[in-house]
């Protein structure tokens, strides 16, 4: 009888071949999947920028500017101690929003007043510069602001400006 045939091994080098080709194949499949990540985090990147983002509806388009005297003039007391002075000054509101427009004609009354007692508070000394001035604008546009968020009504005033102020 004859013995049975022994399988022939491969040789040794078969099997290194086999190797490149598996991890040849996981580079190709390794490169794709960085290729599709990259391709997605730069739409994802291109889609959040906000100048490609949808158009923002929650701000309306400004509207021409309107500017709502508060009137009469301001006359107060000025807060110089042992001295009787007094200021005088007209102001003027600005706003580019109709519905802020409508809101301070409605609350000039609380309006008048806060800025009545902010421009009492003042002294001489603190009106002589333009910086003292520009502060005193600063502080009684924050006032109209304040007054108009306490009434719960838009407050996109963008001005307050003295159209005259007079220190005697």
């Amino acid at each position: 009888m004859a013995a049975p045939a022994k399988p022939a091994k491969a040789p040794a080098n078969a099997a290194a071949d086999a190797a490149p080709k598996k991890s040849g194949k996981l580079l190709w499949i390794i490169l794709a999947v960085a290729v599709m990540v990259g391709a997605g985090g730069g739409t994802a990147f291109v889609m959040m920028r906000s100048d490609h983002a949808k158009p923002k509806a929650e701000q309306p388009p400004l509207g021409p500017a309107q500017y709502i005297p508060l009137e009469p003039s301001f006359v107060v007391n000025l807060a110089n101690p042992g001295d009787a002075k007094y200021l005088q000054a007209d102001v003027q509101l600005l706003t580019h929003d109709p519905k802020t427009a409508e809101a301070i004609t409605l609350h000039a009354p609380l309006i008048r007043n806060r800025l009545l007692l902010l421009l009492g508070q003042q002294t001489a000394e603190q009106l002589t510069g333009r910086e003292g001035k520009e502060k005193l604008q600063t502080q009684a546009l924050n006032e109209v602001k304040s007054v108009l968020k306490a009434q719960q009504a838009p407050d996109h005033v963008d001005a307050l400006l003295f159209t005259s102020l007079v220190i005697q």
